[in-house]
């Protein structure tokens, strides 16, 4: 990105950005180098107008959210990275007898939870405990416990890649097994989620029970991000991991997790190339031993060291 790019940047956004910023802070692995702009989004207009530059000028960006399901290689990331917060991460009930809720694409997956909670709305507490935002988990469709977040939304509000607001109800979105058909370089910006009055106390309960579940089978004291590879059909790649020996493996700092096979863990100086080297030998492993191609959750973004 060059300076002219910078400045004009700078401008659009009013400033609230920082430059050659570390990844590290901003992902749920702690890994990753800096990326040229770091840009907080929180008015839908200046988002949009940023938007249209980047497109113009084909600079490359990603949205963060809170970092999960993202490795960042260590030499960086070229472009612009967006956290949507402000405006663009709030919440608040909608339609008849305010069954339904409009949540920002920025608002946290425990912040929507705990709104839920305290308003007696019920649907989404399958989602207790994944570290994402509403944005985020709705692009890579979410979820746990046999449910997913695509099926409770009723109309999804987004920005193209060119910069232009568009509405899109739920029937024109297809939705799959860690997928939707939110285009790529889409900024989801706001979500109505359809839910059922439901009682506090009940709502509690059903979250403590899940939170208790991931406590005891996730290794929730280590950086991560959530579940390495997809599950392939009728199948668990936890188990195919545990099945070819590998818990507990490590390469540098990164070690596949001795309490769940398919989290990959921090155990304190990780570098992106650890990670990445231990999720290639994982893959190719079981695929020599069971002959089962294990497909990413993650998205790995950066460059690649040669």
């Amino acid at each position: 990105m060059d300076k002219r790019q910078r400045i004009e940047l700078s401008r659009l956004t009013g400033g609230d950005i920082r430059f050659d910023c570390s990844m590290h802070e901003f992902t749920t692995f702690r890994v990753g180098g800096n990326v040229d702009i770091l840009y907080f989004a929180g008015e839908l207009d200046r988002l949009q107008r940023v938007m249209a530059f980047l497109a113009r000028e084909k600079v490359p960006y990603i949205v963060l959210g809170k970092g999960s399901n993202l490795l960042v290689m260590d030499a960086g990331l070229k472009g612009a990275a967006v956290i949507l917060r402000g405006k663009l991460a709030g919440i608040e009930r909608s339609g008849p007898g305010n069954r339904n809720l409009l949540a920002g694409g920025g608002l946290s997956i425990s912040k929507l939870l705990t709104y839920c909670r305290d308003e007696g709305l019920g649907g989404l507490e399958f989602m207790a405990g994944i570290p994402g935002t509403v944005g985020g988990a709705l692009v890579m469709n979410a979820g746990a416990f046999g449910k997913a977040i695509g099926g409770m939304v009723e109309k999804i509000r987004m920005i193209t890649p060119e910069g232009k607001l568009a509405d899109v109800e739920y029937l024109q979105t297809e939705f799959s097994y860690r997928e939707s058909s939110i285009p790529e370089g889409a900024v989801v910006i706001e979500v109505m989620f359809r839910l059922n009055n439901v009682n506090s106390e009940m709502i509690s309960k059903i979250v403590a029970g899940y939170l208790a579940q991931r406590k005891e089978k996730q290794p929730l004291e280590y950086p991560s991000a959530g579940s390495i590879f997809k599950n392939p059909p009728h199948d668990y790649a936890g188990r195919l991991i545990e099945k070819v020996g590998l818990k507990g493996k490590k390469i540098g700092g990164a070690m596949i997790s001795p309490k769940h096979a398919n989290f990959i863990i921090n155990t304190g100086r990780a570098s992106a190339d650890d990670i990445l080297n231990l999720m290639e030998m994982t893959r190719k492993k079981v695929k020599q031993e069971t002959g089962i191609d294990l497909e990413s959750e993650l998205k790995i973004v950066g460059i690649k060291n040669h």
